[in-house]
C-alpha cells in the first residue's frame, strides 16, 4: 500500500488525515511536484497528488483497478475509503461516539454540500488571493474579499457549535480546515485581527491537535524506486 504526498498540499493534508483516522497504514512517498516520479505517473497519469495505490483481488462499482492495484486519485475518495472500509479500531483521536459520528458524517448531504463549496467555489478564490501577482485583473484584497464569503458561512456555523456540523468533527471539518489553514497563511497578521473569531479558534483547534501534528509529520524525499513499475506490471 503506498500513498504518494506532498506534504504542504492541502489535498494531500485531507487524504493523509482520513488515513490517520482509519486502520489504514501505507508507504509515505513524499514528492517534489516539480520533479514527479514516473512510477506515480504510470499509475496515475494526471500527476496531482495524492495517490493512494493498494493492492487489491476485488473490484468494486465505483473504484478503478490496474493490474490488481486499487488506484484512488482524489482526496475525497482516499477519506471516503480508508474511514467505509478501515474503520479505526483504537479510537486514538476520537471517542467511540465522535468516531461513529465522523462515520455518519460520510454520506450527509449537508456535509457534502459544505465540501462541495469549499472546492468548487472557495478554493478558486483563495489560489487567485494566493497568488494575487499571478492574476493582475483584481487586487488581492479584492481575492480575499471574494474568499472570505466562505468564511463567513464558516463562521455562522460556528457560532452556536464546536465544529461546522456538529461540537465534534465530522468529515466536513477535516475536509475543510487544510484549506482555511492555506487561507490564513497567506496574509497571517491580517487573518489574526480579522473578525472570524470562531473560525480562528477552530482552526486553532485542528492544527495544534495530535492528529494534525501526526499527519505533518515529516517524511524523507522519496526518490523514484524502479521496483514499483515492475511489481505493477507482474502483479
Amino acid at each position: 500500500m503506498i500513498l504518494y504526498s506532498f506534504r504542504r498540499c492541502p489535498y494531500a493534508m485531507r487524504a493523509r488525515l482520513g488515513l490517520h483516522l482509519s486502520s489504514l497504514n501505507p508507504q509515505v512517498r513524499e514528492i517534489i511536484l516539480k520533479n514527479k516520479p514516473a512510477e506515480m505517473l504510470e499509475i496515475s497519469p494526471k500527476g496531482t497528488v495524492p495517490v493512494l495505490a493498494i493492492q487489491s483481488e476485488s473490484q468494486h462499482q465505483d473504484e478503478s483497478i490496474t493490474n490488481k492495484w486499487l488506484i484512488l486519485e482524489e482526496s475525497l475518495d482516499i477519506i471516503n475509503y480508508s474511514l467505509s472500509h478501515y474503520p479505526a479500531t483504537n479510537y486514538e483521536y476520537l471517542c467511540k461516539d465522535e468516531y461513529d459520528l465522523l462515520i455518519e458524517s460520510l454520506t450527509d448531504k449537508d456535509t457534502k454540500a459544505l465540501i462541495d463549496i469549499n472546492d468548487n467555489e472557495f478554493k478558486p478564490w483563495l489560489d487567485k488571493y494566493k497568488y494575487a501577482d499571478r492574476h493582475l485583473e483584481f487586487t488581492e484584497e479584492y481575492y480575499r474579499e471574494k474568499a472570505c464569503k466562505f468564511i463567513a458561512i464558516l463562521e455562522a456555523k460556528l457560532n452556536d457549535k464546536e465544529h461546522l456540523l456538529a461540537n465534534s468533527p465530522t468529515f466536513a471539518d477535516y475536509a475543510i480546515f487544510p484549506f482555511v489553514r492555506q487561507f490564513a497563511h497567506v496574509n497571517r497578521s491580517w487573518f489574526e485581527q480579522s473578525q472570524y473569531s470562531q473560525v480562528k479558534k477552530w482552526l486553532k483547534h485542528h492544527i495544534e491537535s495530535d492528529l494534525f501534528q501526526s499527519v505533518m509529520c515529516k517524511y524523507p524525499l522519496w526518490l523514484d524506486d524502479k521496483t514499483l513499475k515492475t511489481k505493477l506490471k507482474q502483479s
